[in-house]
């Protein structure tokens, strides 16, 4: 077993394409750890995505490896088949479901890993590729935590429960909490319709038998922005569904400071750290069983 030491690029061919994956392995003894897929926004790439949402010392400090992989596209500007979602992806019919799984083999491969505890998050895009790897990778993933992403499946057919954290902005002037069609992608004419977040979510509240009301279990407020935590539990599969619903941020990822795109994508958060609350409620779901 090959040893990979801190973050590391790996090229590997599926699906007729050659395709590559970041992975930043926490230093240390070579235990079996668990394993965050990080997908990139749309438009965006793995490097970015890494930079962005800053999870590699948050990996370090506990102890998990941190996969970011990069979707299809030109240059550094890719995307992902995550439904109806986005660019050429779905026209394509890109297998980023097999790639994923194909990727977790390769990954096993090089670095002990527990098979029980690989979770996934990501951002717009990506959150939405999350979902669809939650809807029909369910055997992968125990628990998935999109960020500023709706799902956009035609088909939703789960096996099995997964537990979901959902973090949204009533004001995320992208992709739109309410629904609907968004804006234009930069220098394109392209625009996603987005679904309602709250309608899609349902979906996974009634799928893993959670309470259709939730507890408000935190209310959060400061410099123009609000949090609130919403959980649908207990639930009769035990998987609970939670949404963090914000207002006055944007497109963002909870925590993280304003990037370039800044103008396009709306103001940061810091009410709470998307990272830290990730990993807490990752922490705490069961692993899946094999």
């Amino acid at each position: 077993m090959l040893l990979l030491i801190l973050a590391s690029v790996v090229n590997m061919h599926f699906g007729g394409l050659d395709r590559s994956y970041i992975v930043h392995v926490p230093p240390g003894a070579a235990t079996s750890r668990p394993v965050i897929i990080n997908f990139h926004g749309g438009g965006s790439n793995a490097e970015a995505q890494q930079k962005y949402t800053q999870m590699d010392s948050l990996a370090d400090r506990e102890h998990f490896i941190v996969v970011y992989p990069n979707g299809t596209g030109r240059g550094k500007f890719l995307v992902w088949n995550a439904g109806t979602c986005c660019g050429a992806a779905p026209a394509k019919r890109v297998d980023d479901v097999g790639f994923i799984r194909a990727v977790i083999a390769d990954l096993g491969k090089r670095v002990a890993i527990d098979r029980s505890r690989i979770f996934a998050t990501g951002l717009s895009n990506g959150a939405m590729m999350s979902y669809r790897m939650a809807a029909e990778a369910p055997d992968l993933v125990a628990a998935i935590a999109p960020v500023s992403g709706s799902m956009v499946l035609v088909d939703f057919h789960p096996t099995l429960p997964v537990p979901v954290m959902h973090f949204h902005s009533v004001d995320d002037p992208r992709a739109l909490y309410n629904g609907g069609l968004g804006p234009p992608f930069p220098m394109t004419l392209t625009r996603v319709f987005h679904p309602p977040v709250e309608q899609q979510l349902a979906k996974w509240i009634a799928h893993n038998g959670c309470p259709s009301t939730p507890t408000i279990e935190k209310r959060l407020a400061g410099g123009g922005n609000t949090a609130t935590k919403l959980v649908y539990a207990p639930c009769k599969s035990g998987a609970p569904v939670v949404l963090w619903k914000m207002s006055g941020s944007g497109h963002v990822w909870p925590g993280k400071d304003a990037i370039p795109a800044a103008r396009l994508l709306g103001k940061p958060t810091h009410l709470i750290d998307a990272n830290e609350e990730i990993w807490t409620f990752f922490k705490g779901v069961a692993p899946r069983v094999h």
